[in-house]
């Protein structure tokens, strides 16, 4: 019962007021009550943890954990690009000529997916990244590249799952969730973050606030779980032959190189 229950709180359904409800349990003092059965439950590393578990004030302090310094190699590969996140990489794969991309059998339009008029040219012809963060994982972004933040932006209403249900039966959560898009520019070429919220706006907190980022530098982080969404503009962009549809990957993992 006490497993069932734990996982109601941090997989939450796509409803905002109970959404809004579990999220103020979550931060709640009461909830660190729950730390240990979260960490047994979904088998989180206490050992590359920032602190020890008893310092973990809530359920969600504990979940938007940071790592201990040294955690996450950085690859330090010429011109290479990393993954921004722990998780898993659901699928890549090139942008096709009608700017579209398939993603567990829904088609999305990469102009939907910016929802800014012109952005999506960019990307056209370019590569993309879908990576799903779970309970278990480290919820921190980071830069995949050294780079300008030449423009970051929201857009979407609504939230909803965007675990494997709400992906294939969902109404395409990547293009119609609340988002918040980070638009990168380095010498070699363009990258785009998008980071896309699982159930309300208030699940994406942006904590990088200058101009420019060097790579594996933090961006911000999830409450919850949920997606990030990383395109590759067109160009000399040459992706890592060892990746594979639903491979676990840490941040900091090279996944190509301009």
């Amino acid at each position: 019962m006490r497993k069932i229950f734990l996982k109601s709180l941090v997989e939450l359904t796509g409803h905002r007021i109970s959404s809004n409800i579990l999220k103020k349990f979550t931060a709640s003092r009461l909830s660190r009550t729950m730390n240990k059965s979260f960490v047994k439950v979904y088998k989180v590393n206490i050992e590359e943890m920032e602190k020890p578990l008893q310092e973990y004030s809530s359920l969600q302090a504990l979940f938007t954990r940071k790592l201990k310094e040294g955690s996450r190699p950085i690859d330090q590969s010429a011109n290479a690009v990393v993954s921004p996140i722990d998780g898993v990489l659901s699928d890549f794969g090139k942008v096709s000529e009608q700017d579209t991309f398939v993603v567990k059998g829904q088609e999305y339009n990469i102009k939907a997916m910016f929802g800014k008029k012109d952005t999506e040219k960019v990307f056209q012809n370019g590569w993309f990244f879908i990576f799903y963060l779970s309970p278990t994982d480290y919820h921190r972004i980071h830069s995949p590249i050294d780079g300008l933040i030449e423009d970051q932006w929201s857009c979407g209403g609504k939230s909803y799952p965007v675990n494997d249900l709400g992906m294939k039966y969902g109404n395409k959560p990547l293009s119609t969730n609340y988002r918040l898009i980070s638009l990168l520019t380095a010498e070699k070429g363009k990258v785009a973050i998008i980071k896309v919220g699982a159930l309300n706006i208030n699940s994406i907190h942006p904590t990088h606030e200058h101009a420019t980022i060097k790579q594996g530098s933090e961006m911000g982080y999830f409450s919850f779980g949920s997606t990030v969404v990383l395109f590759i503009g067109q160009g000399d962009f040459k992706i890592e032959e060892s990746l594979t549809s639903e491979m676990k990957i840490n941040y900091g993992q090279k996944i190509g190189s301009f």
